[in-house]
């Protein structure tokens, strides 16, 4: 929105600033930031308020969650709001990626608010039916992915981009529109999985962000792509003020979901936030990028995988309990020790994950 004040420059003025991506990428941060810090003690009110109970603990979870009972959820309010107020302020809203990001973002947060809702006024885990939540994600990612299709250039439309091998596609031709519904869906359920611990699923959550934020801002810019020897997606570069607001309100949620958690994201943030970020993977064409870069969410995601599939034909546990952070819990380590190292992991391969740019 505040894109438009650039008609009112003269080129060399204030306004010009607005020009700029990057600008307008750190207003995008430091709006959230300050959203997440206004708004996020009186949500927490709100919610302690009127959950009661808060979000109910599985009696079969690990024995020190039990001490987390009454902790309100819901929370992925304070991360969306801050988000969506962000963007719609600091971003170009006639750019498609971006609309696309928002539709899948606010989507998914809709279905994750109406499991919430269904297991807080139920007092019970079950929620909404799964067949009914993954239905209604397909169903949102696969207009995403016909949305991509056609926001893509003509060359890249269905072309699926191999990192590192240069000027590499496979075209995917219809095949593209289910693989887009993998990865948006899967991201999101992968998240989903990976929030059980305080502040374990946001903290990797931001740094994916960041990290194909400055992959969108890449791919957007010609004299980047050129120099990189990536493919261009004109109009990408946008979405780094999207990634910048998740990151911004990221945090502000993060001040309160630190250890202990004064509220739990809960499936509005979780749902939101993985498909958010399989959005971006698919608009940028760098959804096998994701995979490095969200490596920590899909390892998290295979191990519940492994678990029901080798129980089911053996009768026996690979984990002591899945998703794998319980797994740690179960053998003893601290809540903190498993959130930190896990954090460094998702670093570590957001890193690796980046120099895919380079190493071609």
């Amino acid at each position: 929105m505040l894109y438009w004040l650039t008609a009112l420059s003269d080129g060399g003025d204030f306004f010009n600033l607005f020009r700029y991506i990057t600008f307008r990428a750190g207003g995008a941060f430091m709006t959230a930031l300050v959203f997440g810090f206004l708004f996020g003690r009186p949500l927490i009110a709100v919610l302690r308020r009127t959950q009661g109970k808060g979000q109910p603990i599985r009696d079969d979870g690990p024995e020190g969650h039990f001490s987390k009972a009454g902790t309100p959820t819901m929370g992925g309010l304070l991360i969306v709001g801050a988000l969506v107020t962000s963007t719609v302020l600091w971003a170009r809203l006639d750019n498609p990626f971006v609309l696309l990001v928002l539709f899948v973002t606010l989507s998914f947060a809709a279905i994750g608010f109406a499991d919430d809702f269904a297991k807080v006024s139920k007092q019970n885990t079950k929620g909404v039916p799964g067949r009914v939540r993954l239905g209604l994600g397909v169903l949102i990612a696969l207009i995403a992915a016909f949305w991509a299709a056609w926001a893509h250039p003509e060359a890249l439309t269905n072309q699926l981009a191999l990192p590192i091998f240069k000027d590499t596609l496979l075209n995917l031709g219809w095949f593209f529109a289910p693989f887009a519904v993998l990865v948006i869906v899967g991201s999101a359920n992968a998240v989903n999985l990976t929030d059980g611990l305080d502040g374990l699923a946001i903290m990797p959550v931001m740094i994916a962000a960041g990290t194909l934020g400055v992959i969108a801002y890449a791919v957007g810019r010609v004299d980047f792509t050129d120099y990189l020897d990536v493919h261009y997606v004109p109009g990408t570069g946008e979405l780094l003020i999207f990634s910048a607001g998740l990151f911004g309100g990221g945090l502000g949620f993060l001040w309160y979901n630190a250890p202990p958690a004064a509220v739990f994201m809960g499936d509005t943030g979780s749902l939101a936030l993985g498909g958010a970020l399989g959005a971006i993977a698919v608009a940028t064409k760098h959804e096998l990028v994701l995979a490095v870069v969200g490596g920590l969410f899909v390892v998290e995601a295979l191990s519940v995988i492994v678990q029901v599939l080798y129980f089911k034909s053996t009768g026996r546990r690979v984990f002591l309990m899945a998703p794998i952070h319980h797994h740690y819990e179960k053998k003893g380590w601290a809540e903190p020790t498993i959130v930190i190292r896990f954090w460094i992991i998702s670093l570590i391969l957001a890193m690796i994950g980046l120099a895919t740019l380079k190493v071609r």
